[in-house]
């Protein structure tokens, strides 16, 4: 089974992120939820995002590879739109990596060092029309991504809801989440 660290989004640790979590402990794998946002959880994306420009984006990435420090090598990194850019930083520089997860967002490789390393495997997930995901560039760096590195995987879903998995939010979408999920429990399966 894997080992995985999941990243929340802006709205921070939703009840919807700890049941994304909890469906991958219950297929037995083990799961870490550190809250990067010290127990604030937000009612809006952009207050998420207010939050994070107030503390500093350096501030909020050196949050998330802190909490990968005590953590084993050979983890999954899995993070949800704003939580993309520890779980991508981590994948990318952190030697050991097994696998990263990518959910409505993702960064030119060369945000974190310029290639895609070698045997980290990775799944990039969003909407086709989130506007988001598409209208600032990130499925294009995913497009990227998915084109150079060896085994990657990019998947488009229906729709333009943007946090489509969380099931907290009115955001949510079902049927797209629950093939995410599956998508995402082969990959560790994979991955383990």
């Amino acid at each position: 089974m894997a080992e995985v660290l999941v990243f929340d989004h802006g709205h921070g640790l939703t009840a919807g992120v700890l049941e994304f979590a909890e469906r991958l402990r219950g297929a037995g794998h083990t799961v870490h939820t550190p809250d990067l946002f010290e127990g604030q959880v937000f009612d809006s994306l952009q207050e998420g995002i207010a939050y994070v420009e107030k503390i500093g984006f350096g501030t909020f990435l050196a949050r998330g590879c802190a909490v990968a420090e005590g953590l084993p090598g050979d983890l999954v990194l899995l993070g949800f739109s704003l939580g993309v850019l520890p779980a991508q930083k981590l994948a990318q520089t952190r030697p050991g990596a097994r696998g990263a997860v990518l959910f409505e967002a993702c960064v030119p490789v060369s945000e974190f060092g310029g290639v895609w390393p070698q045997g980290v495997p990775v799944q990039v997930h969003g909407m086709d029309a989130d506007p988001f995901f598409c209208g600032e560039g990130d499925v294009d760096a995913a497009r990227a991504l998915a084109g150079t590195a060896a085994d990657a995987e990019l998947f488009l879903y229906r729709g333009e809801r943007h946090l489509f998995t969380d099931s907290s939010l009115p955001s949510h979408d079902e049927h797209a989440a629950a093939l995410a999920t599956r998508r995402v429990l082969d990959f560790l399966e994979h991955t383990a």
